[in-house]
């Protein structure tokens, strides 16, 4: 397996989104793994690791929005807003209806200001919140614009618990819409269970838990569409296809020219040679000739080989 790429890792829980990438890093042995986007210690699910040259596509993929599926508990809330806190008010919740629940739902779709958690990893003044929040220190209130494409009920409302599903911008917490929704009701609530099941165009359908990666790399078994090579990684803008000469160019830090772009001055570029190969990310520096042809500025230049080259085992 070429070490530049992207493993699609279905996490287990128990663990953090850090536990994973280091034990990736000695089971691999590779040293330059980063992570796109972290699942809190008792979530599950799609976690998209950057292996090699990889990692610095990172910045583009950590910003893909995001899909769950979880379950939410009604009438208990916690210090957390999950599962693992320590409860801090309990309220009945015999008269909760499933036309109640998914009311509150609907007004949580659209694009607002969400308030983050006390128990997050936030930073203020160079301290997290969920530091503070541990030492029993005043957190300070802060919140992030994000946007909810969807929030609905999948299943019945039974023992006072509903399933859900989201679909949201990166950044957004699932824990903090779980408490929040139980605020709106009057019954309180947290998240008792959450699972990521999609990044932008990836699924946890084709992640694989990391012990099944170390089994396929023991057995030296393929890794199937859990591993997508530096080449065939999708990212959220054009391709540009350039020729030999072109490709001299921006391994060089020059600009090149593109027609039939669409993408307007600033907009990122993915730029390949004929073969599919990815050549470099740039960005449009101009338009000229009516905007007909794009002047395209290297930002990123991959190096022709990988990083390294891992065998099925070492």
């Amino acid at each position: 397996m070429i070490a530049d790429g992207l493993l699609l890792v279905d996490k287990e829980p128990g663990c953090t989104s850090h536990d994973v990438v280091q034990r990736a890093r000695r089971l691999l042995r590779q040293k330059r793994i980063g992570h796109c986007g972290t699942l809190d210690p008792d979530a599950t699910g799609l976690l998209l690791l950057t292996l090699g040259q990889a990692t610095r596509l990172t910045r583009f993929l950590i910003h893909a929005p995001k899909v769950y599926e979880g379950r939410i508990r009604f009438g208990v809330a916690t210090d957390t807003y999950d599962a693992a806190g320590k409860v801090i008010a309990e309220r009945p919740t015999d008269e909760l209806s499933e036309s109640a629940v998914d009311a509150a739902m609907a007004r949580f779709v659209g694009t607002y200001e969400q308030a983050l958690p006390p128990f997050s990893a936030h930073k203020v003044g160079g301290v997290k919140f969920y530091e503070l929040a541990r030492r029993g220190e005043e957190v300070p209130e802060a919140t992030k614009e994000i946007t909810v494409a969807e929030l609905v009920r999948t299943g019945p409302l039974a023992d006072a618990t509903a399933p859900f599903r989201l679909a949201c911008t990166s950044g957004t917490y699932a824990r903090a819409i779980a408490h929040e929704l139980g605020a709106a009701l009057g019954c309180g609530a947290h998240l008792a269970a959450l699972r990521r099941t999609a990044i932008g165009p990836f699924a946890v359908e084709s992640a694989l838990a990391i012990d099944e990666i170390a089994r396929r790399r023991e057995a030296g078994e393929p890794l199937a569409g859990s591993w997508l090579a530096l080449d065939d990684v999708p990212l959220p803008f054009e391709d540009l296809v350039v020729d030999v000469a072109q490709e001299r160019r921006l391994r060089s830090g020059q600009t090149v020219l593109g027609q039939g772009l669409g993408a307007a001055a600033g907009d990122w570029v993915r730029l390949i040679d004929r073969r599919g190969g990815l050549v470099a990310v740039g960005s449009v520096a101009e338009r000229v000739g009516a905007g007909a042809v794009a002047v395209v500025q290297p930002r990123i230049v991959f190096r022709p080989e990988p990083d390294v080259v891992i065998s099925p085992r070492t």
